[in-house]
């Protein structure tokens, strides 16, 4: 076990680091060949020499023989004719075959084609079916989808570098049992999210790190539900300038852990870059990684409008989130749901 319980009242170590304090900027093909065939006609000709004797005799036997040599050579002819006809269609009919292999073997190729393309589609859309996979951005409640998770969306205003940035942010309430559930990032809408808990108890509110979005109203659900805090030791001090000392977190998590809630077995993720100590957190039961602002749909995730450690955040996504099984969902701290797979095409491109 890589958490364990802390008294609220005890003060804990401070980490040496903040996010703010380590910002870096890093900035067939197809071809059809056809044959001709051609057919040659030959015809045979019958002649006869004979030489002409002298008077009526010879003549008529001239005579005589020529209406024969007629009759031959057009027998020929017509013989010959008929020879070339045959070849002729002879020569068609390998035309005719030759032609209806090459279209059902192209036939064939589409078909393949088409269905690697349909397969390949299906990969990339991933997420069509996923409630969460909406590019709307909108205030409201989502869910419960078919693993029993409910996204809360509520309008946030995050001040960074003396910007301040607004956005519609996620939290995430996962059912781990039929009585109680985990709420992951509790933005700034407290009611929302306890009005979407209702009636059940909330065993664990779970923080992938310390910026406001993600822990901003935790305080206030812990004291309404009495629920334990999970966050890692190294973003006490972002904690501390949002809860103050008072309040402090229940468990310390770290990569590597695991907690058992409910009947669920939730494995945290070490995601250092957007800040040192951010973690996400995978149920493998679910088939889905809550991956914080560490990766969201297409993109690595901002802090504001720039990179802390783009470095490390790219080792993160690349060695814990996208080494996850291909049909991991991946539910980030803003924006629609992705996955495993879509994220990986997309990996090349970032470094």
């Amino acid at each position: 076990m890589f958490w364990k319980r802390k008294s609220k009242k005890q003060d804990g170590p401070e980490a040496t680091d903040s996010a703010a304090e380590a910002a870096v900027d890093d900035t067939a093909e197809d071809a059809e060949e056809a044959g001709e065939a051609e057919g040659a006609a030959g015809a045979a000709r019958a002649t006869e020499d004979g030489k002409a004797d002298k008077g009526e005799k010879d003549e008529k036997s001239e005579k005589d023989r020529k209406p024969e040599e007629e009759d031959t050579e057009a027998e020929a002819d017509e013989a010959g004719d008929a020879d070339a006809d045959d070849d002729s269609e002879d020569t068609d009919s390998e035309d005719t075959g030759s032609r209806d292999d090459a279209e059902a073997e192209a036939d064939r190729d589409t078909g393949e084609d088409s269905d690697d393309d349909s397969e390949a589609e299906d990969d990339e859309a991933g997420t069509s079916d996923d409630i969460f996979a909406d590019d709307t951005e909108e205030a409201g409640v989502t869910g419960p989808d078919s693993e029993g998770i409910t996204r809360v969306r509520a309008a946030v205003t995050f001040e960074f570098d003396d910007e301040k940035f607004e956005y519609i942010g996620n939290t995430w309430i996962v059912q781990a049992d039929d009585d109680g559930v985990i709420v992951i990032d509790p933005g700034p809408d407290a009611e929302a999210v306890l009005e979407a808990v209702g009636e059940r108890e909330v065993y664990l509110v779970a923080c992938t790190n310390a910026y406001a979005p993600h822990i901003e109203s935790a305080v206030k659900i812990v004291e309404e539900t009495e629920a334990p805090v999970a966050l890692h030791p190294r973003e006490m001090r972002l904690w501390r300038r949002q809860h103050g000392a008072e309040h402090r977190p229940d468990y310390e998590v770290e990569g590597g852990g695991s907690m058992t809630i409910g009947d669920l077995q939730i494995d945290v993720v070490a995601l250092p870059g957007t800040s040192p100590g951010t973690v996400g957190y995978s149920i493998s039961q679910l088939g889905v990684v809550f991956s914080g602002d560490t990766l969201r749909k297409g993109e690595p995730g901002m802090v504001g409008n720039t990179y802390i450690d783009y470095t490390t955040q790219l080792a993160s996504i690349g060695e814990s989130l996208l080494s996850l099984p291909p049909d991991t969902r991946i539910l980030p701290d803003r924006g629609p749901a992705t996955n495993v797979v879509a994220e990986s095409k997309n990996f090349d491109s970032w470094v």
